[in-house]
């Protein structure tokens, strides 16, 4: 998610004014991460183009965007003529009416080029409610010069028994750097996005198949006693206040031997101009902790994407401008300016079929695996679409308690037992509250 250090919390306004008197000005509200600061500065080829459409940005820290655009969509707010969300958005807000379907996005869109697993997350009932800025799966980086120096080899598929033990030989090699940096922060998108993932590979998922939380099974216990353990041991002080941002820096500054995060990290940490260790990035699947190692099903699913709320009176300049700023042609902007290695990655089928994306991009095939073979449909054993989130309305009030209770057992506040104890009675509260359980 990142191309440079950003403060976190910090809500950043610029106005890319097109021609004099313009007629039309969007407000866009999005996320302070390296690939959309970059969309900012890119503008002027969209105001050029079109004169008579000014760009407002309201640039907000990922916790502080989802609530932020929740509370205005649901409260037809209209602050907002783009607003950017995620797959966990799109399927309940198209399904309340909250969000126009992109249906005029420009004739050389071609929308069918857009990755079939995103392009399904982003519809509903057929139609493209939100068109992919990037998208991500979940994958682990690493140092290969450390591995090395400590006679390590990174497995095809590693298991988090052999992520923990690396992580416990290379701290007590290297005084400074930690064997293992994981986001820490409480959020539903931020902690929990990765414990979720961390669960589910060991076998759990948030609900049964009748609703029940599952906070108080084995695979949740034994994923959140391994994660505080390898936080507190091997991780970085103060990990229950960092997220994506804040890893990206320290493994950026040399400071993580791993990293399990987003597949979109490696663009960043493999740019020489941010990254210290650059020519040092290992890229390996995300870790898992039952049998059936490659299939496991932990990595995650998710698309930044941008969206129209229903109620903008904006539609037609907001619909040109996500024409542009997800198209190919903007792929090859960013290209031009930044190298093919910086694009945004996971959108679009060809774009994995560029060679000189794929040649300059030593993670593109890592990438779209992870993309490929992750699958939020709803199963057997859980009733609801999602993968490191799951796809209803209470998932993010309840997502966001609960990574409260995680973050603090990783800072010591409570024990592992205590918080799952408490994300279970929470749970299951707000569940008989919403009618889910009977």
């Amino acid at each position: 998610m990142f191309r440079r250090a950003l403060a976190t919390g910090a809500i950043s306004l610029f106005a890319f004014a097109g021609a004099a008197g313009a007629q039309t000005t969007l407000t866009i509200a999005t996320v302070n991460n390296g690939d959309m600061i970059r969309m900012q500065g890119l503008t002027q080829d969209f105001t050029d183009k079109h004169p008579d459409i000014a760009l407002n940005w309201v640039t907000l820290e990922e916790n502080v965007l989802r609530q932020r655009v929740t509370t205005d969509i649901a409260t037809s707010g209209g602050q907002f003529d783009v607003m950017t969300i995620g797959t966990y958005e799109v399927p309940i807000w198209a399904g309340n009416d909250w969000l126009l379907p992109l249906e005029n996005l420009g004739d050389d869109y071609d929308v069918d080029d857009i990755l079939p697993p995103i392009r399904e997350a982003l519809s509903s009932d057929g139609k493209l409610f939100a068109a992919p800025f990037y998208a991500e799966s979940a994958m682990t980086l690493y140092r290969t010069d450390l591995f090395e120096a400590a006679g390590l080899e990174m497995p095809e598929a590693p298991t988090w028994e052999f992520i923990e033990q690396a992580a416990k030989t290379i701290s007590e090699a290297n005084d400074d750097v930690y064997g293992i940096c994981l986001r820490g922060k409480p959020g539903w998108g931020e902690n929990m996005a990765f414990l979720g993932s961390m669960a589910r590979s060991y076998g759990a998922n948030y609900f049964d198949a009748a609703w029940q939380p599952q906070f108080d099974g084995e695979g949740w216990k034994t994923a959140v006693a391994q994660y505080v353990r390898m936080l507190t041991e091997y991780g970085p002080p103060g990990a229950a206040s960092n997220g994506f941002n804040e890893n990206l820096s320290l493994f950026n500054q040399g400071r993580c031997a791993m990293w399990m995060d987003a597949t979109v990290a490696a663009s960043f940490v493999t740019d020489p101009d941010e990254s210290q260790v650059a020519e040092n990035v290992g890229f390996a699947p995300f870790p898992c902790g039952i049998e059936n190692c490659p299939n496991s099903g932990a990595n995650w699913l998710w698309a930044w994407s941008l969206a129209i709320p229903a109620g903008s009176q904006k539609t037609e300049a907001a619909e040109t401008f996500i024409g542009w700023a997800t198209s190919k042609a903007y792929l090859e902007l960013v290209a031009e300016k930044e190298g093919w290695a910086s694009v945004p990655p996971g959108t679009r089928t060809s774009l994995y079929e560029n060679e000189a994306y794929t040649s300059a991009a030593p993670f593109a095939e890592a990438t779209l695996n992870a993309i490929d073979n992750a699958d939020p449909s709803i199963k057997d054993d859980k009733p609801y679409v999602g993968l490191q989130f799951a796809a209803i309305p209470e998932f993010q009030g309840l997502g966001t308690s609960v990574g409260q209770q995680m973050a603090a057992a990783v800072s010591g506040n409570m024990s592992v037992e205590q918080a799952l104890s408490a994300a279970q009675q929470a749970a299951t509260r707000e569940m008989t509250r919403a009618g889910y359980i009977k």
